[in-house]
């Protein structure tokens, strides 16, 4: 069995026993596609990009805008704001450990990261260019990307093949290890407070893990279908059947309300919840999610825990110095 697919849980319950007896920790390295492996030179050129507002039609708007590797990784809005204040239907996801996801975006359109990145340039809500010609064409007027980019990948190099690969270079740098609960399962047992522990006994007891499971607590599978439990007080409230999920990308009724598993790692930081950002805070959303995707009802005590487990998921977060980006000296960048 593989590191990345161990999951080992025990069955039997009882108050001075952890239902959770074995767990693989989080990696502190990502996997790379054998087209795009991680080097320092991409890692520092993808740096700069994710950074530059001038990847935008405005010159205002950078990924770092709606995923800020400051904070959570995202933007703690309800939904994600672009150019000229233009607003989606959607929160954005955390970039923190988004290597370990399966697939990218909300709906899961995104096989990649490198195909993630490509999206949000040329959407006309999000950073707003017409098209990738025209980015290459203004990165091609600034010298210090020239270098960055033969640094990078050698030669005449900027492409939108080779500005998505460094952006997602940069990204599976984003990784958080060593939480608590990280250090719990690698044999530290006062890394997690008692509520901690009975907070993750009563998730597995639950179900929780069907989802959430693995080191990133993103899997197995990629999808899932959300809500699962009609609930018209839910739905009255915070209107999550509206976005249509994978639907909306491939028009298949089968595929209506599927949608990406997200990261339960650092949820904590990333309030507002759901792919619309509704739910405003964690012991809410526990309580939506337990209703919806498995018809319990919680008490607040076992809310509480639960909530308190998830902050046992809050990781380490790498130093991020912001990259000089490169000038453009007695001109505009247009």
């Amino acid at each position: 069995m593989t590191k990345i697919n161990k999951w080992l849980w025990a069955t039997a319950l009882a108050s001075s026993v952890s239902i959770a007896v074995a767990a693989d920790a989080l990696p502190t390295e990502a996997p790379a596609p054998a087209d795009n492996p991680t080097t320092p030179a991409k890692v520092a050129l993808g740096k700069m990009l994710y950074h530059d507002p001038r990847l935008s039609s405005t010159g205002t708007v950078a990924c770092a805008s709606c995923h800020n590797v400051m904070a959570g990784g995202e933007d703690n809005r309800p939904v994600a704001m672009g150019v000229n204040g233009q607003t989606g239907g959607r929160s954005a996801p955390t970039v923190w450990n988004s290597a370990f996801n399966k697939v990218q975006f909300w709906d899961g359109r995104a096989e990649s990261l490198e195909a993630q990145a490509a999206g949000p340039v040329t959407n006309p809500i999000e950073m707003g260019i017409k098209s990738w010609d025209d980015v290459v064409a203004r990165l091609e007027k600034i010298e210090g990307y020239k270098k960055a980019f033969a640094d990078a990948f050698g030669g005449n190099a900027i492409s939108k093949d080779t500005a998505t690969k460094a952006i997602a270079a940069y990204e599976r740098t984003l990784i958080t290890p060593n939480s608590p609960y990280d250090r719990y399962v690698t044999g530290e047992k006062d890394a997690m407070t008692d509520q901690q522990v009975r907070g993750m006994n009563k998730a597995v007891e639950l179900g929780c893990t069907g989802c959430h499971s693995g080191p990133a607590f993103n899997g197995p599978g990629v999808f899932q279908k959300f809500p699962v439990t009609s609930n018209g007080m839910y739905q009255a409230k915070y209107n999550f059947s509206k976005d249509k999920g994978l639907a909306e990308v491939t028009k298949k009724s089968e595929d209506e309300h599927m949608f990406k598993v997200p990261t339960l790692r650092n949820i904590a930081l990333t309030a507002p919840y759901f792919h619309n950002g509704a739910v405003k805070t964690l012991d809410e959303a526990v309580r939506v999610m337990a209703k919806l995707q498995l018809n319990k009802d919680l008490s607040k005590e076992e809310i509480a825990d639960i909530a308190a487990f998830l902050n046992a998921l809050t990781g380490e977060f790498p130093k991020q110095e912001m990259p000089v980006l490169p000038p453009t000296p007695g001109s505009t960048f247009n």
